[in-house]
């Protein structure tokens, strides 16, 4: 997030009635508008929550939806359990990367398009290899059909310009 929209993030406060039990979906709906939580934004809505940013740290990493680092507009999660992993998953998530223009270490693209995730399952081991683009599910996966999502995601971006 290049700059903290407050008036968004009180939006949001005032949905959920200022509740400090409704956290989870406070920080939902927040990160779902800019893909990540940042520093700011926690410590923004520990504020006006009267919640130490320590404890909205603890609830961001516990739960693995969300995240504390930008995240591309894509986020590709690639299966990497039994039925994936026989199933070379691992050359799916290396097409990915190069095709995306990323290292392993990158967590999300130079573009801003693309963060790709090795997880431990998606549950859908039937469709394996599996993964998903915003929760999107993509089944039966191959290097080929792997470089050609990348493509077409571009191409989709490079319409909407």
């Amino acid at each position: 997030m290049n700059e903290t929209d407050y008036g968004f993030i009180d939006s949001v406060l005032e949905l959920y009635g200022y509740d400090r039990h409704m956290i989870i979906a406070i920080m939902q709906d927040i990160q779902s508008e800019y893909r990540y939580l940042s520093a700011e934004t926690i410590s923004y809505v520990g504020q006006k929550l009267h919640m130490t940013p320590a404890t909205l740290y603890g609830v961001a990493s516990f739960y693995e939806n969300f995240s504390t680092t930008p995240k591309g507009k894509y986020i590709i999660r690639i299966c990497d359990g039994t039925a994936c992993h026989v199933r070379k998953s691992a050359d799916i998530q290396d097409a990915l990367l190069e095709a995306a223009g990323m290292t392993p270490e990158d967590d999300i693209s130079e573009d801003g398009l693309f963060s790709i995730e090795r997880v431990s399952c998606l549950g859908a081991c039937g469709l394996a290899p599996v993964l998903t683009v915003n929760d999107a599910v993509h089944a039966g996966m191959t290097p080929q059909k792997a470089r050609q999502l990348i493509a077409d995601l571009k191409e989709a971006e490079r319409n909407e310009a």
